[in-house]
């Protein structure tokens, strides 16, 4: 896989907000060990770039929700097989995605294309067998966030710059931000993970974005950052 379909295939999911129209090339990513990294950022890559689907409501038969302090609820997935905290007042949607296997967002019913959070599933081949099959978080972050960055052509396109990153709970957690020219900046945190369901691998992409400058950035901020780490396999 060349670095154009590595940047086609991994940012943020929602990074365009929550529209329809999620294109993926391929849905299950096979490759030999030399190009391990390079498959799943593109398989990341391609959930940043591209939008979430259209949405509809989530069914009671497919998901549960439990209460939880601090005003957040656990909404546990148990075909996909994760839970995670979203606040109380935030809608579900989920749809389908050419390429993903699933792909489920959490969002505010008030400015839903500025702060959400979504979760895409995708297939993997059997190469893939955890994080560190793609090297360490920080080498793996760098590929991810450069994959992302145009603001180095003329004329200038998105920039995209790496704040952090960390590995956890089997999990890698990056953080950084993308700016097209003339608009806000988005701020991203993610968590990025692997399961097996018994028949293949699959990879989870989860992905938080808010307005860095909007007037409610910092309450946004603390709700998308405690969701996105809250995110857990069951």
């Amino acid at each position: 896989m060349d670095a154009a379909a590595v940047t086609a295939a991994t940012a943020p999911l929602c990074c365009r907000g929550l529209s329809s129209g999620v294109r993926s090339r391929r849905g299950t990513v096979r490759c030999g060990a030399g190009g391990r990294r390079e498959a799943l950022l593109g398989v990341l890559l391609s959930a940043a770039a591209s939008s979430a689907p259209a949405l509809a409501p989530v069914a009671a038969a497919v998901a549960k929700t439990a209460e939880l302090q601090e005003g957040f609820r656990t909404y546990e997935d148990e075909a996909n097989k994760y839970s995670i905290a979203i606040p109380q007042d935030w809608l579900v949607g989920s749809g389908e995605a050419t390429g993903f296997k699933s792909v489920t967002a959490f969002y505010p019913e008030k400015q839903v294309d500025d702060s959400n959070v979504s979760v895409a599933i995708t297939g993997i081949g059997p190469d893939f067998t955890s994080m560190k099959s793609f090297g360490d978080v920080d080498a793996f972050a760098e590929t991810l966030v450069n994959g992302l960055d145009r603001s180095w052509k003329r004329p200038p396109g998105l920039a995209a710059k790496l704040i952090n990153s960390r590995a956890a709970n089997g999990l890698y957690y990056i953080e950084y931000t993308l700016q097209n020219p003339g608009d806000k900046r988005r701020h991203i945190v993610s968590a990025i993970g692997m399961a097996f369901n018994g028949w293949y691998n699959r990879l989870y992409t989860v992905t938080g974005q808010y307005i860095d400058d909007d007037v409610d950035a910092e309450k946004y901020r603390a709700q998308i950052e405690k969701t996105v780490q809250s995110f857990r396999f069951t």
